[in-house]
Formats: C-alpha cells, structure tokens, sequence
C-alpha cells in the first residue's frame, strides 16, 4: 500500500512541478536596444514603384549628390532625432513606438522635404509615421516607409521608399 501511495505522490508532484515552471510567452525583445544603443547613418535611400506586389521598373536612387551626413538617433526613452534629412541642414526631433508585434514603429517626427520636381523649394512632411523594420542588426538597419501595408489590391499603384542605415561607433554628431 506504501509503494502504491508513493507512486501516486510521484507523477503528481512531476505534474505540480511542470506546471509551475511552464515556458511562459515574455514581452521582453531586443529591439527596442538595438533601435536605441548608438547612431544610425543613412547610407542610401532606394524608392519603389509597385503595381500590386509587381515591381515597375528599377527603384530611384535619391541624396546621390548628398555631401552631408544624415544620422538617425532613437533614445530608450522612445524620443527620436534625424540630423539632416533630405540633405537640408536640419535637426527634427520626435517620438517613437513599436507595434505589439515589432515589426513596424511609428514617430510624430516633423521635417521639411525637398519638392520632387519643384526649384529649391521644401514641404513639411511626416516622414516615418507607418515604417516596418525590413532588416534590425548590431550594424544595419533598414527601414521601408510609404505603402508597406500587409493587403493591398493586385491593382493598386504603390510606392516604398527604403532606408538602409549603418550603424556608428562615436556616438557623436557633427553637421
């Protein structure tokens, strides 16, 4: 009778136990720290024109002639800066939030642009208010703003511009 007691004891303090120490779904992720531990340069800008998922064309390369340096900061507080975007001396501040799943993140940041086409003239435009994070590494990121939506209509006429960025060792900026 002992020994049929104990082996009852057994399975249920096994059941007990692995219950207890189940693997349990965390909300911790690593991007968040590879987003904010140092500063991001801009090393191209591709854009791309779709029909549906088709590409049309090859993409537009844009800042060829850029000679400054565009940087890309975001702090762990989610507060967010780019220095010199679309090559005009600027420093626009902002706020950044990643999605539930992390694969896109959003920022109010407001800069000005230059016109396509027009003479020198800027706009103010929301550059990164829907952007998924294509590619998040110690060294590289890239970014696609733009229609990046998961559904689309096979008809739709979409545009994507991608951001490749490197990442710098000094944390310093200069302009």
């Amino acid at each position: 009778m002992r020994n049929k007691l104990l082996l009852f004891f057994i399975p249920g303090l096994l059941a007990i136990n692995l219950f207890c120490n189940s693997c349990k779904k965390d909300t911790n992720s690593n991007i968040p720290h590879l987003l904010s531990t140092g500063t991001w340069q801009l090393a191209s800008i591709l854009v791309y024109h779709y029909t549906g998922n088709s590409q049309n064309g090859d993409p537009d390369t844009l800042n060829t002639t850029c000679l400054k340096d565009q940087f890309f900061t975001f702090k762990s507080d989610n507060t967010c800066s780019y220095t010199n975007f679309a090559c005009l001396a600027q420093t626009t501040t902002g706020t950044w939030t990643l999605t539930e799943n992390k694969l896109y993140f959003a920022s109010d940041m407001v800069a000005k642009d230059t016109i396509a086409g027009g003479n020198g003239s800027t706009t103010t435009v929301k550059p990164f208010t829907n952007t998924q994070i294509t590619t998040l590494g110690v060294y590289s990121l890239v970014l696609q703003t733009g229609d990046v939506e998961p559904n689309y209509s096979a008809t739709k006429k979409r545009t994507v511009v991608r951001y490749g960025f490197i990442k710098q060792k000094a944390t310093t900026i200069t302009n």
